[in-house]
């Protein structure tokens, strides 16, 4: 019998110990649980290093306290143990430091955009927290065949939601791309969160030709502050400078005043 491992993460105990139990009755079923994101990470890496990868993870939507509904994901890293994760942002790690594993969104309530954030981030599935348990086991059993669960009456919403995004990106590429290579570059040290100090020394510019560059992007980007255009960066797929690296030496522009 091909066992299916499952890996519970929930921060509300009671909850994920019942889940995990319920699941553990199935024959075919192998099951563990987690109480935060990074917790959840070390039992990943711990299970690949032993040869005994999970194959599906059930993650609370509210893993780490409220969250604003329209919070974008972003990648999670290893590290402290109480710092707070949210459970969109735990599947955009997963996705990225473990592809091969499935994730499924346990949740509350029914929340289009958050449902839509979710796929977006690379889950499998959107599945109600009072679901029955046969339910929940068609749909663990699901995403292992490479489908994609929501309940029916999300479908239109997270469709609605699917749709607006594709249209912001595709306005927020068009944007960056009227940047020069140089503004880009900037833009890039942005979204690390670089000050203009900081960008000036990476890319041997001076400070005020940083800040010159800097006002052009916002002005080009057509918003008012750096957290905006940042936004609209990562709308458009740009990430962040490598901070591992250095900056560009013999730069046409290290000499500018």
């Amino acid at each position: 019998m091909v066992r299916i491992r499952v890996l519970v993460v929930d921060d509300h105990r009671i909850f994920a110990e019942s889940l995990a139990a319920a699941l553990a009755a199935e024959p075919d079923v192998d099951v563990s649980a987690a109480g935060s994101g990074p917790a959840a990470l070390r039992c990943l890496e711990r299970a690949a290093a032993e040869s005994r990868r999970f194959d599906v993870l059930l993650v609370d939507a509210d893993l780490g306290g409220d969250v604003p509904p329209a919070r974008p994901a972003v990648p999670v890293r290893d590290g402290n143990e109480e710092r707070l994760v949210d459970g969109i942002s735990l599947v955009t790690g997963v996705r990225g430091a473990h592809p091969g594993v499935r994730t499924v969104v346990l949740a509350e309530k029914d929340d289009p955009q958050r449902a839509a954030l979710a796929l977006q981030a690379g889950a499998s599935g959107w599945v109600a927290k009072d679901c029955s348990l046969s339910r929940l086991l068609t749909v663990i059993r699901g995403v292992l065949r490479d489908e994609t669960h929501l309940p029916p009456a999300l479908l239109t919403g997270v469709l609605r939601e699917l749709t607006a995004a594709r249209r912001h990106r595709t306005e927020s590429e068009r944007l960056v791309e009227s940047l020069t290579p140089r503004e880009r570059e900037v833009l890039r040290c942005m979204v690390a969160g670089l000050g203009r100090k900081a960008v000036a020394e990476r890319l041997y510019l001076s400070p005020h030709t940083v800040r010159t560059h800097m006002q052009n992007v916002l002005g080009k980007l057509g918003v008012h502050s750096t957290l905006a255009a940042v936004a609209l960066a990562r709308r458009a797929g740009v990430g962040p400078v490598d901070l591992r690296t250095g900056g560009r030496i013999g730069s046409e522009e290290s000499n500018s005043a």
